[in-house]
C-alpha cells in the first residue's frame, strides 16, 4: 500500500509538472504588448487583446508610400487628401508605378519611430501596409509592386515589426480592402461606388471589365496578402481595413467580398488579432475606427483616428504649416477619453521617410506632459 501511495504521489507530481510546463509555455508565447494579460490570454487571447485595447488610449498611425513622393501634387493638381493623388490627378497605373524608382525610404527608421511612440506614451502603431494605390510596403509574393522591388529594396513592415516586438508595442496593419487602383480584378466604377478606381477616360487597359473580370481573383489576392502579414511578421495586434465606402455602395454585392470568411481566417491565424473596418460593415468587427470624430455610443471598443497635419494623412507640402501642437493633442486625448475611445494619431513622413520635425517635438512634449499627470 505504501508503494502504491508513492507511485500515486509520483504520478501526481508528473501531472502537476506537465501542467506547469504547459502554462509556462503558453505564457512564453504571449505577445510582448500583452504583458500583464497572461492569465486572460491563456483562457481567451482575443479577450486579453480587447482588455488591453480598452486601456491603450493612444496609438500612432503612419501613412507612408509612393504618394508621399508626390507631396500632395501632380503637376498643377493639388490632391486632397494627398494620398489620393493617383485618383485625383487620374494618373495611369504604369505612370504612377514609376515613382517606385524614386522610393528610397533612406530616412525611414523603425527604431527611431518606435522610440518616439514609446516616448509619447503610445501603446501601439498602425502602418499602411498597402494603401489604395496597391503599393505594398512588405515583401509579398503576390505582387511585384512592392517596396522590396523599389529603389529602397527593403521590407519596411519587417523592420517595424521587429522594433514593435522588442519594445512591447502592439502592431496594427492598415490594409485597403475593396478600393484598389492597381489590381485588374478589383471593384470598378461600373458596379461599385466609393471611388473603387480612378475615372479614367479612355478606360484603363490594364483593368479587366465585363466577362473578363473575376472579382474572386481579387478576393483571394487580399486573403493571401493578409495571410502573409499574419504569418511572416510575428505577433500582430490588429488588421485595420479601409475602403468602407466601396462595399457599402452595393449591399447586394457585399457577399461576394466574403468578409466574414476573411474575419474568421484572420482569427484562425492569430486569435488575439482585433479586426476593424472603420465604423463597421457586418457588425462582427472587434472595434470601430472612425476618422476625426464620432457621435453617439459604441457597443464595442472605439478608436478615433486623426492626423498631425491640418488635413492630409500622407505627406502634403501644403500642410507644412499648422501641424497639431502639444496643447491640441492633449485636448484630443482628453476628448477621446471622454467617449471611452483611443486616439490613433497619424504622422505622414516626408518622401525620404523622415518624421516631420514639428511632429517629433510635439509628440515628445505630449509624452513629457502625460508622464507628469
Amino acid at each position: 500500500m505504501k508503494r502504491l501511495n508513492n507511485v500515486s504521489c509520483a504520478l501526481m507530481g508528473i501531472v502537476i509538472f506537465c501542467i506547469t510546463i504547459s502554462a509556462c509555455s503558453t505564457r512564453d508565447q504571449v505577445p510582448t504588448y500583452l504583458k500583464g494579460y497572461e492569465n486572460t490570454y491563456a483562457e481567451d487571447p482575443r479577450e486579453a487583446a480587447l482588455a488591453w485595447f480598452r486601456k491603450a488610449e493612444f496609438g500612432m498611425f503612419i501613412h507612408y508610400g509612393l504618394y508621399s513622393l508626390a507631396e500632395g501634387y501632380w503637376g498643377d493638381i493639388h490632391s486632397t487628401p494627398a494620398e489620393w493623388v493617383q485618383l485625383r490627378a487620374k494618373i495611369r497605373p504604369d505612370e504612377y508605378a514609376k515613382l517606385a524608382d524614386q522610393f528610397t525610404a533612406k530616412n525611414f527608421d523603425a527604431d527611431f519611430i518606435t522610440d518616439l511612440a514609446v516616448e509619447a506614451g503610445m501603446k501601439y502603431i498602425n502602418i499602411t501596409t498597402r494603401h489604395h494605390d496597391g503599393f505594398s510596403l512588405f515583401d509579398t509574393k503576390y505582387s511585384d509592386f512592392k517596396s522590396t522591388n523599389s529603389a529602397a529594396k527593403r521590407d519596411l513592415i519587417a523592420e517595424l515589426a521587429e522594433q514593435c516586438q522588442e519594445k512591447g508595442l502592439g502592431l496594427f496593419f492598415y490594409y485597403s480592402h475593396g478600393r484598389d487602383w492597381k489590381h485588374p480584378h478589383s471593384p470598378d466604377r461600373d458596379e461599385w461606388g466609393g471611388n473603387p478606381k480612378p475615372d479614367y477616360d479612355p478606360r484603363e487597359e490594364s483593368y479587366k471589365y465585363g466577362e473578363e473580370k473575376d472579382l474572386q481573383l481579387y478576393v483571394e489576392f487580399m486573403k493571401n496578402q493578409i495571410t502573409e502579414l499574419l504569418t511572416q511578421y510575428g505577433p500582430v495586434a490588429g488588421i485595420w481595413l479601409d475602403g468602407r465606402a466601396v462595399p457599402n455602395s452595393r449591399p447586394d454585392l457585399l457577399p461576394e467580398l466574403k468578409l466574414q470568411e476573411l474575419y474568421d481566417h484572420i482569427h484562425s491565424l492569430q486569435p488575439q488579432v482585433l479586426v476593424s473596418y472603420k465604423q463597421g460593415i457586418l457588425g462582427t468587427e472587434d472595434f470601430k475606427a472612425p476618422e476625426r470624430d464620432y457621435e453617439g455610443d459604441s457597443d464595442i471598443p472605439l478608436e478615433i483616428s486623426n492626423t498631425m497635419q491640418p488635413y492630409a494623412w500622407g505627406y502634403d507640402r501644403d500642410n507644412d504649416v499648422g501641424h497639431k501642437t502639444a496643447d491640441e493633442v492633449m485636448q484630443m486625448l482628453s476628448d477621446t477619453k471622454k467617449v471611452k475611445a483611443n486616439l490613433l494619431l497619424n504622422i505622414g513622413p516626408l518622401p525620404d521617410g523622415t518624421v516631420f520635425p514639428d511632429d517629433i517635438k510635439t509628440l515628445k512634449e505630449v509624452g513629457k506632459r502625460r508622464r507628469l499627470n
